[in-house]
């Protein structure tokens, strides 16, 4: 059976409705690649084209730095930053100093609503590579709560009025690269990919912050694990790590299947699915192939469906009608792949592309990819290459985050700035 963009949002908003996200508006963004986790949005009239006097409805300056995506509910916007300690631009300083801070933000305009500051838990890792902070770590929220991660340091949980309510560990180990999983709601849990601090999947109670349960082996994962709706309503928890994608029970954490990807290098791309079948990219050399959730054991003979060498180290995919989109982190190729046989239907050079970090996020047929020097390629989502366009926010800092899409309008992050572009 074959659904449109739209009737698979509308499915991803009703499971997550199920699962712990109610009430949850078409206009909210609440976890990291929004309310389907793959960066679908069904909005209409997101602009094409706009720049810093063309589009922007506001632009907000942060207080400090950070690479986590903003995410949206009802008139608030909660985003991370640190401060303090190998900040760009200000010196190594002292890692005593280190500090992060959960921020809440007027939706309407930029301003800040309150700020809280979370002492870090040291030491710290002293450096973290190509400057990436300390708060990569996009939030989930909820009616009740936003829930934030900061590696070492745990997950917390605050109300919507900046009261914390608990702060959980989920290990303690530190990696050069620093941390950057994301926390997702199933239930009445939280759920963290705890690959650097422990080599584990951990669930915590979202009223508490108690440990519900805890799933080892998991390792050289930076990605943001995905549920994934199989036959009979059954839903999994899939992560892929190094050399394997994996799936869970997500109430439980028992791990249900394994599967060989063929990839030997740390997994960043977080995967993204449909119709039962999950679809992955990964490795610095290149890396995909498609699995069907549902199995038990190695199912790596049974279903695995195909696998591909193109890939991306960093960036996460969209699909859509049928097809697989993302762009290389380094190369500045875009990609767009046939699901059904992993066939890449165009590889693309885009022109002034250089790094891309950001997951791609789609909307009304249109893939945004976002570098990091703040240039969004807006390409058409069909099977034969088409530029749209090329904006350029050129304000001299770094966009590391991935975009948030929500009510028509598209929020970028960089460490400097909090952009909401729309028609005006």
């Amino acid at each position: 059976m074959h659904f449109t963009g739209h009737q698979r949002w509308v499915a991803a908003v009703v499971g997550l409705a199920v699962v712990g996200l109610s009430p949850l508006s078409a206009t909210d963004w609440p976890q990291f690649r929004g309310p389907s986790g793959m960066g679908v949005s069904p909005d209409k009239g997101v602009p094409v084209k706009w720049g810093q006097q063309e589009n922007l409805v506001w632009k907000a300056a942060l207080p400090n730095p950070g690479a986590s995506t903003p995410v949206l509910f009802g008139s608030k916007i909660f985003l991370t930053t640190y401060s303090g300690f190998n900040v760009p631009g200000q010196g190594k300083g002292d890692m005593s100093a280190l500090k992060r801070q959960v921020l809440c933000l007027n939706r309407a305009d930029g301003k800040v609503l309150w700020s809280k500051e979370v002492p870090a838990k040291l030491p710290e890792q002293a450096t973290i590579r190509e400057s990436h902070g300390y708060s990569s770590n996009t939030p989930v929220v909820d009616a009740e709560r936003v829930y934030v991660f900061f590696g070492k340091s745990g997950v917390l949980a605050f109300d919507h009025d900046g009261k914390q309510l608990w702060q959980a560990d989920v290990g303690s180990n530190l990696n050069g690269w620093g941390s950057a999983a994301s926390p997702i709601l199933h239930g009445d849990l939280v759920i963290v990919n705890a690959s650097v601090e422990s080599e584990s999947l951990v669930a915590l109670d979202k009223r508490s912050g108690k440990e519900k349960w805890r799933a080892k082996g998991v390792k050289e994962a930076w990605n943001t694990p995905l549920l994934v709706n199989v036959d009979q309503g059954k839903t999994e928890l899939v992560v892929p790590i190094i050399g394997k994608v994996l799936g869970f029970d997500p109430n439980t954490g028992t791990q249900l299947w394994t599967c060989d990807t063929g990839i030997s290098w740390y997994m960043v791309p977080c995967v993204v699915a449909e119709n039962g079948i999950v679809y992955c990219i990964g490795g610095r050399s290149g890396g995909a192939l498609a699995v069907r959730a549902g199995g038990k054991g190695d199912v790596t003979k049974t279903h695995r469906l195909w696998t591909g060498n193109k890939g991306s180290n960093v960036s996460s995919p969209v699909l859509h009608q049928g097809h697989l989109y993302w762009m290389h982190e380094g190369l500045g190729m875009a990609y767009c792949a046939e699901l059904k046989s992993g066939r890449v239907v165009y590889e693309q050079r885009i022109q002034g592309a250089g790094q891309v970090y950001a997951a791609a996020v789609l909307a009304e047929d249109k893939v945004f990819y976002v570098t990091r020097q703040g240039k969004t390629f807006v390409v058409a989502a069909k099977p034969t290459f088409e530029q749209l366009a090329v904006n350029d926010l050129a304000d001299g800092s770094t966009f590391n985050a991935s975009p948030a899409l929500a009510d028509g309008r598209l929020y970028l992050r960089s460490d400097k700035f909090l952009y909401c572009i729309g028609k005006k």
